[in-house]
């Protein structure tokens, strides 16, 4: 998607005493800490938003925090940097429990990025804060055994009317409305970055459950989506930076930030499995308010009766900016909420816990290439060699932990595992980083895998990546399907597909032979392309030239069952006996008579 948007529309003039009446507006019916902590907090100046696609268009989101106490996880769960699948339903704290079905589809997702872009160090703990925020858990995981959700899940309409305006994008096909998008799905992907928005143009939907369909309404196919649009741009989300980034270009909100990373430190704590259905609501809304929390009242439902983010509250306000200057470390899940997670509480928000950056590596000075520079492969088959890098210090020393990326370059089909067109590997212990086995597609042609050093400024490595055309199938035979005479009357025509052709090799039918069709004079020494006779018409013109004769044809070949039927064959005023000539590339040749007789009473 070429435009980025705000996360609701922003009025230019707006000033900070205006946003701050907005919110106390949209506060007055809270507690008294709620709306204090609200107004007091400066709306820092407008920045450009990140380089990215929004996802969500900027929709409406859960501002529920979790609570101040930690999870404690039961038997079985998963504390903090585990990855391994749940054991069954658990107990714990409520908020702590997530739906069986979206709890797979978050870890599932998890692991397919770590084996295709394993230097993004994706923890399936963001994916499931997204998930809160953004729809509950998929409205506490009501979803069918496929994953897909009982009911739609739309964000407001995108109309401008305190939310950025998006006009329809895709004919309403993901959100029923023809004339504005809606976010869709556990994850709220707007359809254009949802179909369009991804960095080769295709969007970034995904089928994360292997049932052939990219839908954004499927919690499998919107969390691997997901996963991969966090990565984008060589990001290591184990860098608090690129942890930042990724959020904010999800929604370009700091309050945003600041909830997701709230319920991502919460659920690094501990987690436990409940059933499908039965996950906790959020409540509170960001609705068309400014982003420091909108009134309470829940989800706003739509016709069809799914909950739904979003809403225009009972504020009233109308929005001010919210463009947030510099990512600060947010405050804690507490807040301006009380131990148990409700409005009040003490006056200090306690900051929320962040991943702790890895320990950084020795200083990569240079990228040497391992191995050969040209790669090559068949189209359709692996290449056999995969690119690879030595990251090294200025000593000429491997440099270990240091995240490369791999990007393809140029216009090529060939793709990484998970078809993907960049993948960000971390050299080991040897320096050495390897790409992900490449696979050539079906366009034969020229391309470069480039490898760059990933937060470094160091000249990238260039390898050059060569996709070489399937071989010819070869046919050592040519028979036609029928014995039955060819005869037409001058200046008439045979009938329609009046020859039919097979092609094969040591008697096995051959698809995608390549044959020549010529009528040719009646000399066995020489048989040369006959100037009178039959003939076929253009293939492919226009106009005038539709019609004009020609006796050769090139580009025809069979079909999947070795079978070619040549074009309608005309013919002039000559009449006798011609011949059709059928040739292949590896020799063989087939003569088919032509019989033209006279028109009767000439």
């Amino acid at each position: 998607m070429a435009a980025r948007y705000g996360r609701r529309l922003r009025k230019g003039a707006a000033s900070t005493a205006v946003a701050a009446a907005a919110l106390a507006a949209l506060t007055a019916s809270q507690a008294p800490g709620v709306a204090q902590s609200v107004v007091a907090k400066e709306q820092p100046a407008p920045a450009p938003p990140p380089a990215d696609t929004s996802v969500d268009g900027g929709s409406a989101y859960y501002t529920d925090l979790p609570p101040l106490n930690s999870p404690v996880p039961p038997g079985g769960s998963d504390g903090p940097g585990t990855t391994t699948a749940g054991t069954g339903i658990g107990t714990g704290a409520t908020e702590a429990g997530i739906p069986a079905t979206v709890l797979a589809a978050y870890k599932k997702a998890e692991a397919a990025i770590a084996e295709s872009d394993p230097g993004c160090r994706l923890p399936w703990q963001l994916l499931a804060a997204i998930g809160k925020v953004e729809s509950g858990h998929a409205n506490g995981g009501a979803v069918d055994v496929e994953g897909t959700t009982l009911k739609p899940i739309l964000g407001p309409q995108l109309n401008g009317n305190g939310f950025a305006s998006i006009p329809d994008t895709d004919g309403g096909r993901y959100d029923g409305d023809p004339r504005y998008d809606h976010a869709v799905g556990p994850m709220q992907f707007i359809p254009s970055t949802w179909s369009k928005g991804g960095p080769d143009g295709n969007g970034w939907g995904a089928d994360g459950n292997g049932d052939g369909k990219k839908d954004p309404n499927n919690v499998f196919d919107a969390t691997l989506a997901a996963g991969h649009y966090l990565c984008n741009g060589g990001r290591d989300l184990s860098v608090q930076r690129d942890l930042e980034r990724a959020i904010l270009s999800y929604n370009y909100s700091q309050d945003y930030l600041h909830t997701v990373l709230s319920w991502y430190a919460y659920y690094r704590k501990g987690t436990h499995e409940v059933p499908d259905g039965t996950g906790a609501l959020p409540v509170h809304h960001s609705g068309s308010g400014t982003g420091n929390g909108g009134p309470a009242g829940g989800a706003r439902p739509g016709a069809d009766g799914a909950a739904r983010p979003g809403g225009s509250g009972t504020g009233g306000a109308k929005p001010g900016k919210t463009t947030p200057d510099k990512p600060k470390e947010p405050a804690g899940p507490g807040g301006s909420h009380g131990s148990d997670g409700s409005p009040g509480g003490g006056d200090k928000p306690t900051p929320t816990p962040t991943p702790t950056p890895p320990a950084k590596p020795a200083p990569l000075t240079a990228l040497e290439r391992v191995g050969d520079k040209s790669l090559t492969a068949t189209a359709g088959t692996e290449f056999a060699a995969p690119p690879r890098v030595r990251a090294e210090d200025a000593a000429g020393k491997p440099v270990a932990g240091a995240s490369v990326r791999f990007t393809l370059v140029g216009s090529t089909d060939a793709r990484f595992p998970g078809d993907a067109t960049a993948v960000t590997v971390t050299t080991g212990k040897d320096g050495l980083a390897t790409a992900p086995t490449l696979r050539a597609g079906d366009k034969a042609g020229a391309f470069t895998v480039r490898a760059t050093a990933v937060g470094r400024t160091v000249p990238a490595v260039d390898f050059d990546g060569t996709v070489k055309a399937k071989p010819a199938p070869k046919a050592d035979a040519l028979a036609r399907t029928s014995d039955k005479e060819l005869t037409a009357t001058a200046g008439a025509a045979f009938a329609d597909d009046a020859v039919e052709v097979k092609a094969t090799y040591q008697g096995k039918a051959v698809a995608g032979v390549r044959v020549t069709a010529t009528m040719v004079t009646d000399d066995p020494k020489n048989p040369v392309e006959n100037g009178a006779g039959p003939y076929f018409k253009n293939p492919g013109a226009t106009g005038a030239d539709k019609d004009k004769p020609v006796r050769t044809l090139t580009t025809l070949t069979t079909d999947a069952n070795g079978l070619l039927k040549l074009p309608k064959i005309y013919t002039d005023a000559h009449t006798g006996t011609f011949q059709l000539r059928l040739t292949t590339a590896d020799g063989a040749v087939l003569t088919v008579k032509l019989n033209v007789q006279a028109q009767a009473g000439a």
